[in-house]
């Protein structure tokens, strides 16, 4: 008896060509999240939840800073290089984010840049 195969979605996004717009959203982390951050940056479980969340609508979100692009980021997003600097220990939700196999914001962007003839265009936040 053969188990039935699970075919791969392929993703139609690129994150690379993003300038990290899932990243200006209040991050939530669990417990394991910050684990993994505390493991990587050698504190306490205790210390990272201090120096790295905060309270948003009851639960606990990774800080953000200011951002030239979004209003702001999570505070682990390279805003010049426009990446995740802790992208093997990032939190669960991100590494589930979009969830589908489409981004909306990516299609957005890919549309806008197209309407503008600049692969480097990023619309107003």
């Amino acid at each position: 008896m053969n188990a039935a195969r699970k075919i791969p979605v392929r993703k139609r996004f690129d994150c690379s060509q993003c300038p990290g717009y899932c990243c200006s959203y209040q991050i939530p982390v669990n417990e394991r999240d910050l684990a993994r951050l505390a493991k990587h940056f050698g504190v306490s479980q205790k210390e990272a939840a201090e120096r790295y969340t905060k309270t948003f609508e009851g639960e606990p979100v990774l800080r953000h800073r200011k951002d030239h692009i979004y209003k702001s980021v999570c505070m682990f997003f390279d805003r010049d290089e426009r990446r995740c600097t802790v992208y093997p220990v990032r939190p669960s939700i991100c590494r589930r984010y979009p969830g589908v196999n489409r981004c909306g914001y990516y299609d957005f962007l890919k549309f806008e840049r197209g309407l503008h003839g600049d692969e480097d265009f990023i619309p107003d936040a």
